[in-house]
């Protein structure tokens, strides 16, 4: 059985929800505060998934999942370079995306250095925006999004806009890094709001390593995992009801984690 490490910690406050969704999916999950993991980070090694959750860690007051990055970086830099090289999972959801992206293990790391070359700033309707998106696949490589090839899920940020170097959003796109857009109906969102949340570039919500196994994505899986999470369930449960098929139990966020579990077994 994988397990996975749910960091937590001053902020932090979706580190339940995510637990539970990799506990759901077959995972054996545990929830660790970051200075627990500062204090024995042998801890990281037993593990094979390592999730950032959501929230507002240290309260964004240094911007966006700065203060968490710094900490990690000073006291546990080592550890998650070891854990990345032992082809390891890791997934950053919303906050945590914005963690790893400026720790710089996405879009990857380079020689155990970080590089920071891509940032999540503010949207662009300058206001926090939490709504449902629509997201289309554009990468057969990201171990956590196997076989989806359009998803729902929410958002709910203040800084989710994604930004990067004409040099980097071309890498990304050659490699197959580009893992979730913004779409409108089975097309892109061409940054139409609020078909595209935050003015991402390119539409881009979500993005992986060159490997497939380092995940980022600025909506909220764990909000989703369940039928009656959708925002119009109860519209669909009447249509399966006269239809007289049987109303589901799961939603397609938990997909995200099950394709995590499934890939150590």
């Amino acid at each position: 059985m994988a397990k996975a490490i749910v960091l937590t910690g001053y902020g932090i406050n979706c580190e339940e929800e995510t637990a539970f969704s990799f506990k759901k999916a077959g995972a054996e999950a545990e929830i660790v505060h970051v200075n627990d993991l500062i204090a024995s980070p042998k801890r990281l090694s037993e593990a094979q998934i390592l999730a950032f959750p959501g929230g507002f860690s240290y309260g964004d007051d240094t911007g966006s999942g700065n203060a968490l990055v710094n900490k990690i970086r000073a006291n546990l830099w080592n550890e998650l370079a070891d854990f990345v090289k032992a082809e390891n999972l890791i997934l950053g959801i919303c906050n945590g995306f914005q963690v790893i992206a400026n720790l710089g293990i996405l879009p990857g790391i380079k020689d155990r250095q970080p590089q920071r070359k891509v940032a999540l700033s503010h949207n662009n309707s300058a206001r926090y925006e939490c709504r449902w998106v629509s997201l289309k696949s554009f990468s057969e490589k990201c171990v956590f999004t196997k076989g989806i090839d359009f998803i729902k899920m929410p958002v709910a940020h203040g800084e989710g806009k994604f930004a990067a170097s004409e040099d980097t959003l071309k890498q990304l796109n050659d490699n197959g890094q580009i893992v979730f857009r913004y779409a409108k109906g089975q097309d892109v969102a061409k940054g139409g709001f609020p078909f595209n949340p935050n003015g991402s570039a390119e539409d881009i919500a979500a993005i992986c390593d060159k490997t497939g196994r380092i995940f980022g994505m600025m909506p909220h899986p764990e909000r989703n995992i369940f039928f009656t999470q959708q925002p119009d369930w109860t519209l669909q449960k009447e249509r399966l009801l006269r239809a007289g098929k049987k109303l589901p139990e799961e939603s397609d966020g938990i997909r995200i984690f099950k394709n995590a579990v499934d890939y150590f077994r």
